[in-house]
């Protein structure tokens, strides 16, 4: 098995992207990594296309060494990766390129519903005639079946997805997602778009990780341009990232518990996720800091009283958390809808390269700020709170863990706070010659890929953006088999996946 040090170096060297390589390599070296890929020894990180090529960032297990391998397409044609997280962004890259995966069984669109009016909009687009596809789901065979349809549209303030169950009396024998509503077509408004453009769409393709998908996008522009951020912003984008990282967290454990009928957790949870909101909203101006965070630094700096509004919000949570964690744990009712119920194995877990509370929740010790890492993680201390049971529960008691790491980092954050400029020089945006960036950043979910390619005039030409949920939906499918149609909405909400994320 060839290390990814080793396939870098066999194949053509591309010098214009930055931090990590890219490669082209040929048909055996695009062969070897998805064995590789298939084995075990490297995870999947993102797969997408372009005109001609495609594009696959892989990390390495033992060495945390990450990379992009390039193909070239002939005749828009590339071997098919073989390798389950691959197959829903193989279809995507069919739809959105026209880029065609030989060897996937499954012909069947997903982003492309028929309805926009164009074919392939990111390679040679053409216009079509817009006509609904049909969607063939797949079969399940057995006695007394019978299927329930779910969505698009869903009861509530709520993104459309369609789930189609197959289920025996009350249990679950398959679920199937159908997906691609909320597609937005983001990297074809991002394509010939200025940098600050383009940051400000990137902060909208998951709006509850606006600073995440933000911060990728922002350390891929740097990289590429090799710029230079103040050090004070770059500890700004971390406090702002543990804030986002907090208020999601108090809305998941609260909406799973509602999703077990108890409401009281879920309404002193939403006060929590309330109180941070406007934190946020009275420290940088907008309650869910979008657009605070662009290339080059941070929008606005954190005013006067700031310091004390944050402090005053980590004492009222050491306060209030504690007793709702008590609560939580001694509540037997909603323990017993939580323990055992939607149980994603260690194995499947990395196997997807499940980000977040998914994976870390089943084993899998993956956290983007230490591996690859950014700053100013390097310079924090922090836990990664790991369990292996996989169910609900361990689900909700990661979230519990990262809430209280969140809320220390926070008063790490602060009194190291440097003093000085927060954003560099706009003349530092400048791109001499066409350059790559790619980052890597650890959103609520789970970690965000961002892939940038600007022009010679500055603006971006391409840029990829990689949400947790992609490799996450897949698991929610999984996890589900077997339980009974009552518990679904706990799976779901334990996982949380992105709608809007995906769908791109």
């Amino acid at each position: 098995m060839q290390s990814l040090r080793a396939a870098i170096l066999g194949g053509a060297l591309h010098k214009e992207q930055r931090p990590w390589p890219r490669t082209l390599v040929g048909l055996e070296g695009w062969q070897q990594a998805a064995q590789s890929l298939r084995s075990g020894p490297w995870s999947l990180l993102g797969l997408w296309g372009e005109p001609g090529f495609a594009h696959m960032a892989v990390i390495e297990g033992e060495t945390n060494e990450c990379a992009v391998l390039s193909f070239a397409c002939e005749a828009n044609r590339f071997p098919s990766l073989g390798h389950p997280p691959a197959i829903r962004l193989e279809r995507a890259m069919r739809d959105l390129v026209g880029l065609v995966p030989e060897g996937l069984d499954d012909a069947r669109a997903w982003l492309d519903h028929g309805k926009w009016g164009l074919c392939h909009p990111l390679g040679q687009a053409r216009h079509v005639v817009a006509a609904p596809h049909a969607y063939a789901f797949l079969p399940a065979e057995g006695e007394s079946l019978h299927q329930i349809p779910v969505g698009p549209v869903h009861a509530g303030i709520i993104e459309p997805g369609h789930f189609r169950f197959t289920a025996n009396g009350e249990t679950i024998v398959r679920l199937e997602e159908r997906l691609g509503y909320a597609h937005k077509g983001t990297q074809s408004l991002m394509a010939g778009a200025s940098i600050e453009r383009a940051a400000a769409l990137a902060g909208r393709v998951s709006g509850d990780s606006t600073v995440s998908f933000a911060l990728a996008f922002a350390l891929a522009v740097e990289a590429a341009l090799a710029v230079d951020v103040p050090p004070r912003a770059v500890w700004l984008r971390a406090l702002l990232a543990e804030l986002e990282r907090l208020a999601n967290h108090f809305g998941d454990i609260g909406a799973i518990c509602n999703d077990a009928a108890f409401a009281m957790m879920h309404a002193q949870c939403g006060l929590l996720r309330e109180q941070v909101l406007r934190t946020a909203q009275a420290c940088f101006g907008h309650r869910l800091m979008m657009d605070r965070v662009i290339p080059g630094g941070m929008q606005c700096d954190l005013p006067g009283d700031g310091e004390r509004l944050l402090l005053e919000l980590v004492a009222l949570v050491r306060r209030q958390f504690p007793e709702l964690v008590e609560l939580y744990d001694n509540t037997v009712s909603l323990k017993d809808r939580t323990v055992g119920t939607g149980i994603l194995s260690p194995a499947l877990a990395q196997q997807f390269a499940a980000g977040g509370t998914i994976g870390r929740a089943s084993g899998r010790r993956f956290d983007a700020r230490r591996t690859p890492g950014y700053a100013p993680y390097d310079r924090l201390q922090f836990e990664i709170p790991v369990v292996q049971a996989g169910d609900v529960n361990a689900r909700v008691w990661i979230r519990i863990r990262e809430v209280e790491q969140s809320l220390a980092l926070i008063e790490q954050i602060l009194p190291q706070l440097p003093p000085g400029s927060i954003r560099a020089p706009h003349s530092a945006h400048a791109a001499a010659a066409a350059c790559e960036g790619v980052a890597l950043t650890e959103g609520f979910r789970g970690d965000i890929l961002a892939w940038v390619r600007i022009g010679a005039d500055g603006n971006v030409e391409r840029c990829h953006l990689r949400d947790p949920s992609w490799f996450q939906w897949p698991l929610l499918e999984a996890v589900i088999e077997g339980n009974i149609v009552a518990d679904f909405p706990l799976c779901n909400k334990s996982f949380n996946c992105s709608y809007s994320g995906h769908d791109l």
